[in-house]
């Protein structure tokens, strides 16, 4: 597969500061199936292992929980006696007590008229905080918190800035997977600094999203590569792939809320203060092996961050109800 996705991608991204030895934008099918290819890698990511369907050993549960065992080990490992440890795996975030749950139509509600003026305008390109747990075939486990910078550029070009960084505990050294051995590095160390060619795919996620939820709706749907109607699971997890892509307008964050408004199992549970210091209303969807809570502005509407955590307790893999998979914290 690795052949494949050289042979549609033309070329290796170049450092920021290399030539781009003349690569030209991809055609829409090779951009289609580029992204296709990307998407169904295998990763060695525990988000790849995360959901077990029917068609899905027992034996991901596994993983996952030494997954999570071996993370928190790590971080002692690591850190040694005399050192600040590198707490890498995340809390899950905590409801506020007695705080007022915001219905999503409500808040639609809110997000329509915030857009009133059509500002701020969708930009491409993302910036984003993730904490995920990475796995590989013969290294341990670890829980890695990054930062992810994405920007286009008027020729279609564009850069990807990838940084170790836990905006919870400033200036701590913090655990990394780079290179395939887990390490500590400094705060704010640069894993990835990236220019990428031209590219210009009208194919979703790479086209603006549009302004109408049914659009959307049929949108996310193809960014998810299936012709069959979204799950909530499935609607969140294309809501995340389109957040990695682009930075929504007001317009677009409206249309958005409109959308989540109507999706079945969603609930309004109350205030949140995410890993970011922000304040948003918490939806949460209860659903096999997961429970998944987004985190929403509730003045605009923008979604701030989406959470994974385990909804039952695995006790004989080590696993507590509530243990975080993932979360991303999306700014602008």
């Amino acid at each position: 597969m690795a052949d494949e996705i050289e042979l549609l991608r033309g070329a290796n991204p170049v450092p920021s500061d290399g030539p781009h030895f003349g690569d030209g934008p991809l055609d829409h099918g090779a951009e289609r199936r580029l992204e296709r290819l990307l998407r169904e890698r295998p990763s060695g990511g525990l988000r790849d292992r995360l959901l077990p369907d029917a068609g899905r050993p027992r034996l991901a549960w596994g993983l996952v929980a030494t997954a999570v065992v071996a993370a928190l080990a790590l971080t002692l490992v690591l850190s040694g006696p005399n050192t600040t440890p590198a707490v890498a795996a995340p809390r899950p975030l905590v409801v506020q007590t007695g705080s007022t749950p915001l219905p999503l139509d409500r808040l639609a509600e809110r997000a329509e008229q915030a857009a009133a003026d059509g500002s701020p305008r969708l930009r491409k390109g993302t910036h984003v905080q993730t904490w995920s747990m990475g796995m590989s075939d013969d290294k341990p486990p670890i829980t890695v918190p990054e930062e992810r910078i994405v920007r286009w550029r008027a020729d279609g070009s564009h850069t990807e800035l990838v940084v170790a960084t836990d905006p919870r505990h400033p200036g701590r050294p913090v655990l990394s997977g780079e290179g395939g051995e887990p390490h500590l590095v400094d705060d704010g160390h640069v894993l990835s600094d990236q220019t990428y060619p031209p590219s210009w795919s009208s194919a979703p996620p790479q086209s603006p999203p549009p302004h109408d939820p049914d659009r959307l709706r049929a949108y996310l749907t193809e960014a998810q590569y299936t012709d069959t109607p979204l799950t909530t699971p499935q609607l969140l997890d294309a809501v995340e792939v389109l957040l990695d892509h682009w930075t929504l307008g007001a317009r677009e964050t409206a249309t958005l809320a409109r959308l989540l408004a109507g999706t079945e199992g969603l609930r309004p549970v109350g205030q949140v203060t995410d890993r970011l210091g922000r304040r948003g209303q918490a939806y949460v969807y209860d659903g096999p092996g997961a429970r998944r809570m987004l985190i929403m502005d509730p003045v605009t509407g923008a979604v701030l961050g989406l959470e994974s955590t385990f909804s039952t307790a695995e006790p004989e893999y080590g696993v507590k109800k509530g243990d975080v998979m993932s979360y991303s914290a999306w700014m602008r």
